[in-house]
């Protein structure tokens, strides 16, 4: 696909078309990183990590003998299926 570096104000910029965004998994909003190299212009979502951890780092603390319990809660109050 060809496009053209239009300007824009004081900036240059390109348009991306819908299925070129969904072809990379990006969505209107999404934070990207753009890397240079010396021919090359590389775009490509912003992996972010939301909140201060990852739910990785966070099981991998977890006690091997760990062993997850059922809780009860009472009788339902509202409009709960049990």
């Amino acid at each position: 696909m060809l496009v053209k570096v239009q300007k824009w104000g004081n900036s240059q910029g390109i348009r991306l078309s819908k299925e070129i965004l969904a072809q990379a998994n990006i969505l209107v909003g999404d934070e990207l990183e753009i890397l240079t190299t010396q021919n090359h212009i590389v775009i490509k979502p912003a992996r972010k990590i939301r909140g201060k951890y990852k739910i990785e780092d966070l099981v991998a603390k977890l006690p091997h003998d760990y062993q997850t319990e059922e809780l009860d809660w009472g009788v339902p109050t509202g409009l709960e299926v049990w």
